[in-house]
């Protein structure tokens, strides 16, 4: 009886690792299409991603419920606990950059696109490149627990920051008007956080390589479950 619920165990482990990395590719893709969004000035679908916000909601909550139904019926120790303890809060960051980029799309879906100069539109397309880039290694990284993702992303974070810091300029300069100014000044906030998140959860996954290993291929493809 104990080896059978061990064996339940762990496969709620697995299923709750797959939830967090459709997790982490929901972001990535969100950034990825509300930057386009805001860049092409696409409105309809940049609706559709402020609506689909809501999904990503409910796949953090469901991975949370999870999370915390082995935490209070397993009474997990060792790596399983700190692995438990890390995705809860992991979750919360994945779900606030889910957010921020649903924040970006909304300035989308509200035409803001149109009354942007050459020279912000180009500031917006360098600091998504570089935002979007950032989560796409940090999504690669959560699947392949990989340790150095976290200093890699340090450096980019550095670039989107500088980004930040000529986008800031440029709208005191006066280039555009107040209103536009305001909203532009958010979404380079919004930028920048999303930043700080990928940072941040590359940190955990740091953490997740150092205590748990990667997972190690078996022959044919397959991969070995890291939750022993």
């Amino acid at each position: 009886m104990g080896s059978e619920l061990r064996i339940a165990f762990h496969r709620n482990l697995e299923e709750i690792d797959s939830k967090v990395g459709r997790l982490f590719a929901l972001v990535s893709e969100a950034l990825a299409a509300s930057t386009e969004c805001l860049l092409s000035d696409d409105r309809v679908k940049a609706e559709a991603l402020v609506q689909g916000d809501d999904d990503i909601d409910m796949l953090a909550n469901e991975i949370e419920a999870l999370a915390e139904r082995q935490l209070s019926l397993q009474t997990p120790m060792g790596r399983d606990l700190r692995y438990l303890l890390s995705i809860l809060r992991m979750v919360p960051e994945l779900e606030r950059s889910a957010d921020l980029a649903e924040h970006i799309a909304a300035r989308a879906a509200n035409g803001l696109t149109p009354q942007l100069t050459p020279r912000l539109r180009g500031l917006v397309e360098q600091m998504g490149r570089v935002a979007v880039r950032m989560w796409r290694d940090a999504t690669e990284a959560f699947a392949d627990r990989d340790a150095g993702a976290a200093e890699r992303l340090t450096a980019a974070d550095d670039e989107l920051d500088t980004l930040h810091d000529y986008l800031t300029a440029e709208l005191v300069s006066g280039s555009v008007g107040v209103s536009v100014a305001l909203e532009m000044a958010l979404v380079g906030r919004f930028y920048e956080r999303l930043g700080d998140h990928a940072v941040h959860v590359t940190e955990r996954v740091r953490f997740l390589a150092g205590e748990l290993g990667a997972q190690v291929p078996r022959s044919g493809g397959a991969e070995v479950s890291q939750f022993g």
